[in-house]
C-alpha cells in the first residue's frame, strides 16, 4: 500500500504547481528567475556527468543484444506509440497535452528507479547500470533530433533543427565538463549523494515552477478541465502498460535469461522526469511548458507506483524459487 503513495519529490511536484497557479512569477522577477535555473540546469548535468563512471558504460556494451533492445524501445518503439495517439488529437486530447505526450514518448529512460527496480527484482544490475547511463547520454542527442523529426511532420510550429544545437550549450557542454573531471570528482560527487540530492531536484522544481507560472499567465487551467486530466492519466497508464507488455514478451522472443528480461522491463518502460522537464525548457521556450511536462509528471508517478509493485512480485517469485538450506548432519 505504501508504494502506491505519492514518493515526496511527487509532492513537492505538485506544490511547485500549486505555488505557480496561485503565485506565478511574471516579468524582471521571471527573467532572473529563468537565469538562475539556466544555471541550475548546467549544474545538474555537470554532476550527471560527474557521476556517471566511464568504466561501467564500458563494460555494460559487452552485452550488446540487450542493450540495443532497450535502445530500440526506448527510441523507437515509445516514439511510434507516441506518433498513434495522434489519431486521438485535437478531437479528444487537446493538443498541448498531445504534443506533451509525445515529447514524453521521445525521452530517455531514468537512471536511478531503473537501477533500484532492477536490484530489488533480482536483475542484471551492471547491464542496468549501463543501459540508464547509455539513454540519458544518447538522449542529450536524440531527443532534440526526434522532437524536431517527429513535431515537423505532424505541422505543429516552433520547433526547429536548430533546438539541437541549444540543447547541445546548455545541457551538453556541462555533462561532457563533469564527464573530464570524473576521474578527479567522481568518488567524492557518489559520496554526497545525500547532500547533493536537493541540488538535482530544486532544480527540477525551478523548473516546474517557471514552466506553469508561464503557462498559468497562458491561460492553461481555462483550456483544460478534470475530465482532459482524468483522460491524460488513463492515456499515461495505457502507454506504460503496453511498453511493459513489450519489453516482457520481447525479451522471451530474444531468449535473454531471467536477469536480463527484468532489466529489459525495468530500464526500457521508463522515462526520466530528471532530464525531460530541463529539455522541454529548453526545446519549447516561449510556448506552453507547463502543459507540455504535465504527461511526463503524471506519466513519473505512475511508472514509480507500478514498477515498485512489479519488483516486489519478482523479488517474491526469485526468494519462493531459492530452495531451503539443508540442515546441517
Amino acid at each position: 500500500m505504501k508504494n502506491l503513495l505519492p514518493d515526496t519529490f511527487t509532492l513537492l511536484l505538485l506544490a511547485a504547481v500549486g505555488l505557480a497557479s496561485v503565485l506565478p512569477i511574471s516579468g524582471e522577477p521571471a527573467d532572473w528567475f529563468g537565469t538562475a535555473t539556466m544555471l541550475a540546469i548546467a549544474g545538474l548535468f555537470f554532476l550527471h556527468g560527474a557521476r556517471l563512471s566511464t568504466d561501467v558504460v564500458i563494460a555494460g556494451f559487452l552485452h550488446w543484444r540487450l542493450q540495443l533492445f532497450i535502445l530500440v524501445t526506448t527510441f523507437v518503439i515509445f516514439p511510434l506509440l507516441g506518433l498513434g495517439l495522434g489519431v486521438l488529437s485535437p478531437w479528444l486530447i487537446p493538443q498541448p497535452l498531445y504534443l506533451g505526450l509525445l515529447f514524453l514518448c521521445v525521452l530517455p529512460s531514468t537512471v536511478q528507479s531503473s537501477i533500484a527496480f532492477t536490484s530489488i527484482a533480482g536483475g542484471n544490475v551492471p547491464a542496468a547500470i549501463c543501459a540508464a547511463s547509455t539513454s540519458n547520454i544518447l538522449g542529450i542527442f536524440l531527443t532534440p533530433v526526434l522532437v524536431a523529426m517527429l513535431f515537423s511532420a505532424g505541422g505543429h510550429v516552433g520547433v526547429s533543427f536548430d533546438m539541437v544545437w541549444k540543447i547541445m550549450l546548455q545541457l551538453f557542454l556541462p555533462f561532457v565538463a563533469g564527464q573530464l573531471l570524473q576521474p578527479f570528482i567522481g568518488n567524492w560527487v557518489r559520496a554526497r549523494k545525500a547532500l547533493l540530492t536537493p541540488f538535482d531536484r530544486g532544480s527540477i522544481l525551478m523548473v516546474v515552477y517557471l514552466a506553469f507560472s508561464e503557462a498559468v499567465a497562458q491561460g492553461v487551467w481555462h483550456q483544460l478541465d478534470g475530465r482532459d486530466l482524468a483522460l491524460l492519466v488513463l492515456i499515461d497508464v495505457l502507454l506504460l502498460a503496453t511498453v511493459l507488455l513489450i519489453t516482457s514478451l520481447g525479451g522471451k522472443l530474444f531468449g535473454f535469461n531471467r536477469e536480463d528480461r527484468i532489466t529489459a522491463l525495468f530500464c526500457g518502460s521508463k522515462k526520466s522526469l530528471a532530464s525531460g522537464v530541463p529539455m522541454a525548457g529548453v526545446i519549447f521556450a516561449g510556448q506552453s511548458v507547463g502543459a507540455i511536462v504535465l504527461p511526463l509528471m503524471l506519466f513519473h508517478q505512475i511508472q514509480l507506483m507500478v514498477c515498485a509493485w512489479l519488483a516486489r512480485i519478482y523479488a517474491q517469485r526469485k526468494a519462493e524459487a531459492v530452495p531451503e538450506p539443508a540442515p546441517a548432519s
